[in-house]
């Protein structure tokens, strides 16, 4: 869905985009100077949806300079046409707003969404998905993929706490985090296996996961009062 609303300089509105811009790149807002790769800024926006939502600005430089857009009409036409790559559909509001000097940016609200996850289509087939960590957008892992599903399905969570949890739990007490891989090396668990009793453990609340390209990293939840004892 698009909202496209109409455009004239307004002081107050210039005002608010500085102070936007002047917070740097974060959890919820990223630049792009322009719409070059419009692909990247739909994952952009897919991340921000399947996290916490976010608002991202084209027209601004990665010194924190707002150069804006000369043409805005045609960045945001190719950024609509690349949208529609996007599955399921995403929401979001577009906003052009004058700088003066015939300048424009365009600035795009995403809400975090109830239909997690939402894919990029790469071919016919094949989706890619993402996620917001800090201040990038990281390609999600089948694993965090499947946290993000259920964790928008809001329903009970139930696993068993058995040896190979027992196991997971003495590492964690001893390294800060652990990967997929590492935990098939420790337990001699199959990767799927391994893998369903990582999702169940960070739906259960007992795991947080940092996604991360080279391999996911879970760690411990720390309740109010405990300490960490990883080094």
């Amino acid at each position: 869905m698009k909202l496209h609303d109409s455009y004239t300089f307004q002081v107050q509105q210039y005002q608010q985009l500085k102070n936007l811009v002047a917070q740097g790149e974060g959890l919820t807002l990223e630049f792009k100077r322009k719409a070059a790769f419009p692909d990247k800024i739909v994952r952009e926006m897919i991340a921000f949806a399947n996290t916490k939502g976010g608002i991202l600005l084209v027209g601004i430089g990665d010194d924190l300079s707002i150069p804006g857009l000369k043409y805005p009409e045609d960045e945001s036409y190719v950024i609509r046409q690349a949208l529609q790559k996007c599955t399921p559909p995403l929401s979001y509001t577009e906003t052009f707003i004058p700088i003066g000097n015939a300048r424009t940016v365009l600035q795009y609200v995403v809400s975090e969404s109830t239909v997690k996850p939402h894919g990029l289509l790469v071919g016919a087939e094949r989706k890619e998905s993402f996620v917001r960590v800090e201040d990038k957008s990281i390609k999600a892992s089948r694993e965090v993929r499947e946290i993000v599903r259920r964790l928008s399905q809001k329903r009970d969570i139930h696993f068993n706490y058995g040896d190979y949890e027992q196991l997971l739990m003495q590492y964690l007490d001893k390294h800060p985090s652990i990967t997929l891989q590492t935990f098939v090396t420790i337990s001699g668990l199959k990767k799927s296996m391994a893998a369903r009793k990582l999702i169940l453990l960070t739906l259960g609340g007992v795991l947080k996961v940092t996604p991360h390209e080279r391999g996911d990293l879970y760690s411990l939840v720390l309740r109010p009062g405990s300490r960490s004892t990883g080094t």
